[in-house]
């Protein structure tokens, strides 16, 4: 068997689609002489017509591209959309899990789905701790995902802003700007200038300085770098 061939195995054993640090985990690379085996799985999977990309860090099998976007009903732009969205909420809460916070995904996203579980399924917390008076808690409810710490207080709050304008995001986090908790807009690298635009209006101001943007190929990369440091016992 050829290199590529061991990825399509793991590959298909998965359901014809995977995370790249799926495909570190279930790949046979024993027969590899190589000593950096994931660097090469990424280079077969980006080089190959046999794989398509779904999402960054998400990839899925040619032969069934119709099936797997139908599948994870992503046909239409609008799904689309709602697909990017609550797939990146995963992604962040996973890379909380793996950190040890707490993770909370609000009400009204619980049963959408980051590939084949619902995201309730993938945060630790079905409901938002009382860290602070209800009015505050009412804008922090609606956050797309926030990790907490072992007090049970805001570590991160993360907002996943794939179409809208930035400004819903960051009037949540104006209000949430007393706090002792890093803010975090993700989006397209691509939307990086329309935020710095958005956030440089007078209005934000007090939290122009504390709110970071983050595009989506780096929360994957760290999502992949947290996965390795599982994988490897480090």
């Amino acid at each position: 068997m050829k290199q590529k061939d061991f990825v399509i195995k793991a590959m298909v054993e998965n359901g014809n689609l995977a995370t790249f640090s799926q495909l570190y985990r279930l790949t046979d690379v024993s027969s590899w002489q190589t000593k950096t085996p994931f660097a090469t799985i990424r280079r077969i999977v980006q080089t190959n017509k046999e794989f398509f990309k779904i999402q960054p860090g998400l990839w899925g099998l040619s032969e069934f591209k119709s099936e797997i976007l139908s599948k994870l009903n992503i046909k239409e732009i609008a799904r689309e959309n709602e697909f990017t969205h609550s797939y990146f909420q995963g992604i962040i809460a996973q890379i909380g899990n793996l950190r040890n916070f707490y993770t909370y995904i609000p009400p009204q996203d619980k049963n959408r789905f980051f590939i084949d579980k619902k995201l309730h399924e993938v945060a630790t917390t079905s409901k938002i701790y009382e860290f602070s008076y209800p009015k505050i808690i009412k804008f922090a409810k609606t956050i797309d995902a926030i990790w907490f710490n072992e007090r049970k207080l805001p570590h991160s709050f993360f907002e996943v802003e794939h179409s809208t304008d930035f400004k819903n995001s960051l009037n949540k986090f104006y209000e949430l700007q007393d706090f002792n908790a890093k803010m975090f807009i993700v989006a397209d690298k691509n939307r990086r200038a329309q935020f710095n635009s958005v956030i440089s209006a007078s209005i934000y101001e007090s939290i122009a300085s504390s709110v970071r943007f983050v595009d989506y190929d780096s929360i994957v990369k760290l999502y992949e770098k947290e996965n390795l440091k599982v994988q490897v016992g480090i």
